[in-house]
């Protein structure tokens, strides 16, 4: 473990959050002798603190500060101080994940100029592409023990992935199989194989998924080179006459405030959180909040078109059972317009427990029609779709000056409403799933608008060119050269797939980059 470091330490890198980008961070750059502070709001839990019950799981570990939404989606209406079902612990969202790890397709770095003008969409080339992140993916698969990479086997097929499996191929679909998962299918660096129990999103009591709060935090902290405070709430980054950031502001869990001085500071907090600390750090210099002279932080967040089709059986299924999504089609990813939407979708297996699936399943609300569904729950069958959703700048992660947190910062609002080209990509994965169903004997099929459970992206995106984002190739902010964004934020576009691996590998990358300016005396 670290000795604390000093608050007036001019020479470490502070990291805020310590999720798949920075919890990551802290460790690659601990490794590379790098002194870091990491500042996470929520507590400390290990597999053994998890618990195997969705409510009380969900009370342990969710982000359940105040926040505000607005715009069509169904989640301003149903959810609305839940945007999204994320993780307020060390190791952030990596907690609470699937598991699901893929890279990005070739065609998914380059969305503008392989989709072309798609109207009231904010497309944009990534800076970077499939050859230049190939070694960082290999790294990062290394890492989480990727199953389906490398020589690691594929996970064992639960009940709902036969469904699944089966109804696919009968449509002709070919490619299906348990996933790239970063669950151990056999014991892999120190930890267990899967055991099969299910409740993956609830912190897994095994340790056979990959979390960094088992993994990289602990690791870094081994090198002496890493402190983590957790219970710390950041308020805002302050800055120096010169314009370059020099401290983080915190509140610890006795309600304390603290600043750490900092040489470099990288932000980690989510999609959500992120944007709304550099928002609630405006001053006089940078009135429109920190690295935000191109006005685009916070705008451009993307959650994936996502959506569930649900199969009823006359036979039972118990989909809860087992790995939740070890199970994947790609068939659907592909880029073809001829769909009738640019860009693709994957399908993968997903099993709710009975709490969730009252809270979420909703076909028609609370009427006979939904009581009848969950009488059939034993016989169910779940898919989840997982889609690339437009970029628009009007959707958009701003400050709610009404709402205040409980340190009296003011609350992020998070704006969304589907672009056209969403809603034909939702409609056409919905006719998809239930036709696997259907070529299955379902008894009903139950399409099964968003919910909470999604990957928030954008908000901070990486562009070429100043005007167009917030940070550059390497996540550096384009107006501040020692403040980084480190997490999901930082996506140019979403892409189809689940992003934690490309977060993860952009972390290594990122590390890289750092600690050779830091050696080079440029940071």
């Amino acid at each position: 473990m670290a000795a604390p470091f000093d608050k007036t330490d001019d020479s470490v890198v502070v990291i805020i959050g310590t999720g798949a980008g920075g919890g990551v961070l802290a460790n690659e750059l601990a490794q590379k002798g790098v002194s870091v502070v990491s500042l996470e709001a929520g507590g400390r839990y290990l597999p053994e603190d998890y618990v195997n019950d969705e409510w009380e799981s969900f009370g342990q570990l969710a982000w359940l500060d105040p926040r505000t939404t607005s715009g069509d989606w169904r989640v301003s209406r149903d959810f609305s101080g839940l945007p999204a079902w994320i993780v307020k612990a060390v190791g952030g969202t990596t907690t609470h994940w699937a598991g699901a790890s893929l890279r990005f397709q070739d065609h998914e770095w380059k969305a503008k100029t392989n989709y072309g003008a798609v109207q009231g969409a904010n497309l944009l080339d990534w800076p970077i592409d499939a050859a230049e992140m190939a070694p960082y993916y290999e790294k990062a698969e290394t890492k989480l023990g990727v199953t389906r990479t490398g020589d690691r086997t594929g996970l064992p097929g639960n009940n709902n992935f036969k469904v699944f499996e089966a109804g696919a191929k009968k449509l002709g679909y070919n490619d299906v199989h348990t996933g790239r998962m970063a669950i151990n299918s056999s014991e892999y660096d120190g930890r267990m194989a899967c055991q099969q129990t299910g409740f993956c999103f609830q912190g897994c009591k095994w340790g056979a998924k990959w979390s960094s709060a088992y993994t990289d935090i602990p690791r870094g902290e081994a090198t002496g080179n890493l402190e983590v405070r957790d219970r710390c709430h950041v308020l805002r980054i302050e800055h120096g006459a010169d314009g370059r950031v020099n401290g983080v502001v915190y509140m610890d869990k006795d309600g304390v405030e603290h600043k750490q001085v900092a040489r470099v500071v990288c932000v980690a907090g989510n999609s959500i959180e992120s944007p709304r600390i550099l928002l609630n750090s405006a001053t006089a210099m940078y009135p429109d909040g920190m690295a935000n002279s191109s006005g685009q932080v916070g705008r451009n967040y993307m959650r994936h078109l996502t959506g569930s089709v649900y199969g009823i059986f006359d036979k039972p299924v118990k989909m809860w059972r087992g790995t939740t999504m070890a199970g994947i089609m790609q068939d659907e990813v592909r880029h073809d317009p001829a769909r009738g939407f640019v860009g693709g979708y994957e399908l993968e297996t997903l099993g709710l427990g009975l709490p969730f699936m009252a809270a979420f399943l909703d076909p028609g609300g609370w009427g006979r029609e939904f009581t009848t569904a969950l009488d059939s729950y034993e016989n169910m069958a779940g898919m989840w779709i997982v889609g690339e959703d437009m970029p628009q700048e009007t959707n958009r992660v701003t400050l709610n000056m009404d709402v205040k947190d409980q340190f009296g910062m003011p609350v992020a609002n998070v704006h969304y409403s589907d672009h056209a080209n969403d809603r034909a990509m939702r409609d056409h994965a919905f006719g998809r799933g239930q036709a696997i169903y259907d070529a299955m004997g379902a008894t009903r099929t139950l399409p099964t608008p968003p919910y909470p459970s999604t990957h928030n992206l954008g908000t901070n995106r990486m562009s070429e060119n100043p005007r167009d984002g917030v940070v550059n190739r390497n996540g550096r902010t384009h107006d501040i050269e020692n403040l980084f964004v480190s997490d999901g934020s930082q996506f140019t576009t979403g892409a189809a797939e689940n992003p934690t691996l490309t977060i993860v590998a952009l972390a290594i990358r990122q590390a890289d980059h750092i600690a050779a300016e830091l050696g080079r005396g440029n940071l």
